[in-house]
């Protein structure tokens, strides 16, 4: 291309440096014309008291050039700020975090041999990760795990735009439904939804617990899983480990508008300066920028020379150890002296660049027919015995439209009793129901007035029934 394409460069903390000018030394020896925007973030921007982590002028140059090479970030242990990498996914709504991992010529591995060639898809900015937590009191900590049908479906098609860039064949979902039946269950219930639109790829659930045994006893059966943030999270480090570790691990924050590419290894900050650190997870995610941005015969040229480098034994210290090994400086000379070749032992899977989807923008996509409030779960602080809490539920709800149903403690009913043998902690929950007929807001505002001069209650949600269908689960006990 005659033109340059231009880039926000985040050098980041730590070994940071020295990986960020290795990836971008081998792209500006491809001939690909970049033009860098170097900014700041992490470490040394929460130092200077600013609580995001990321400076004013850094999101203005990300706003501009819609694609970002990001080293790694360091968080200050104990300070109190979110993540600057959590602060950049959210700002530019990357929803969809993507890890391949494949097996290298000259990367020893208990694996080898395998034919190890998949990629992870994690939605990246809801579930648990959304960090929304509460202490309900001093000894019970909450946090929301929020999953939409929006976030769900847009990770879903992402996967399979992806999968149909580079000519997978099957792609398999991991959740954990058959527990979390609402949250992990709408990512399962949309990709069902969605796999029948791509009749060419063989697509099925897995639970994600048997997705990592699975990962461990027969990697080579999966060409890319999809699954929530938290599930991810863990999966894609688990992959990493299976072709060398994160030092091999690149990885895409795909968003609609922006592009972050970053190696997924920490900040390293006691090999910083040392020469010493591996750069291939850098390079390898500087390769699917290029690739993003369409420079698909650069990015090949790029990915070819690592294995070739690779293969021909001249590797870091964390795969050869001290004796043998090549510091940053002269690993990164090697793959710019390897340019234009390539090896037997590495075929390039043929890719055409990701047509990224473009999401529905309403903010609803199930509206039902009919929705009815039929009742209301009320947290409370409580050290009271659960036969004792039940008698005081019942007077408390008499003279009001809801009568109590249950109590429960960490998701096991222990009023009425049952014969479930627990160790209660200071929160239980009240669930109290209607007496038949649909109530109001009001209602429950007459209850919890009630309820507020007995115990301290601590949060709410209403019981609401979609199309008849309840919105909620019981109680482990409750009938």
């Amino acid at each position: 291309m005659s033109s340059s394409t231009a880039v926000t460069l985040i050098a980041g903390d730590g070994v940071g440096p020295e990986v960020a000018e290795s990836a971008r030394k081998i792209v500006d020896a491809t001939g690909v014309k970049i033009d860098w925007h170097e900014h700041e973030a992490g470490a040394e921007v929460f130092k200077k008291g600013l609580a995001t982590g990321v400076p004013e002028e850094t999101i203005t140059s990300i706003e501009q050039t819609r694609v970002v090479l990001k080293g790694p970030l360091a968080t200050p242990v104990g300070f109190g700020e979110k993540s600057a990498n959590v602060t950049l996914r959210k700002l530019f709504e990357t929803y969809a975090n993507v890890r391949p991992v494949r097996e290298m010529p000259g990367v020893p591995t208990p694996y080898s041999g395998r034919g190890i060639d998949l990629v992870v898809v994690r939605e990246n900015v809801e579930d648990l990760y959304a960090g929304i937590e509460h202490m309900e009191t001093p000894d019970v900590a909450q946090t929301l795990k929020l999953i939409s049908r929006k976030g769900c479906e847009k990770i879903v098609k992402l996967a399979y735009a992806l999968a149909e860039a580079e000519n997978r064949t099957n792609v398999a979902c991991a959740t954990k439904a058959n527990i979390m039946k609402m949250t992990e269950g709408m990512l399962k219930r949309t990709f069902e939804d969605i796999a029948p639109e791509h009749p060419e790829i063989d697509s099925w659930h897995v639970i994600v617990d048997n997705c990592a045994h699975q990962l461990v006893k027969k990697p080579e059966q999966f060409e890319m899983i999809i699954t929530t943030n938290m599930n991810g999270d863990i999966l894609s480090d688990l992959t990493s480990a299976l072709v060398g570790g994160l030092g091999f691990a690149p990885s895409a924050n795909l968003g609609t508008d922006v592009a972050i590419f970053e190696a997924v290894h920490g900040s390293a900050p006691k090999y910083a300066g040392q020469d010493t650190i591996n750069p291939t997870a850098m390079i390898l995610s500087a390769v699917l920028m290029l690739r993003h941005i369409g420079e698909l015969e650069a990015a090949s040229s790029v990915e070819n020379a690592v294995m070739a480098t690779l293969a021909s034994g001249v590797r870091t210290r964390d795969v050869m150890g001290d004796e043998g090994s090549v510091g940053t400086t002269a690993y990164t000379e090697a793959i710019i002296g390897n340019l234009g070749r390539s090896v037997p032992e590495w075929t390039a899977r043929p890719v055409k660049q990701v047509q990224m989807p473009v999401p529905r923008k309403e903010a609803a996509f199930i509206i039902p027919e009919s929705v009815e409030l039929i009742g209301v779960d009320v947290f409370f602080q409580t050290e009271e015995a659960p036969d004792k809490v039940g008698t005081a539920g019942q007077l408390i709800a008499e003279g009001t439209k809801l009568e109590l149903k249950m109590v429960e403690c960490r998701g096991t009913q222990v009023w009425p009793a049952t014969r479930a043998q627990l160790d209660p902690t200071d929160v239980m929950r009240a669930r109290f129901i209607t007496r038949g007929s649909v109530i109001t807001s009001e209602d429950i505002l007459d209850l919890l007035g009630r309820f507020g001069g007995r115990f301290n209650w601590v949060h709410v949600e209403k019981l609401r029934m979609f199309d008849g269908e309840p919105s909620f689960s019981r109680a482990q006990g409750e009938v």
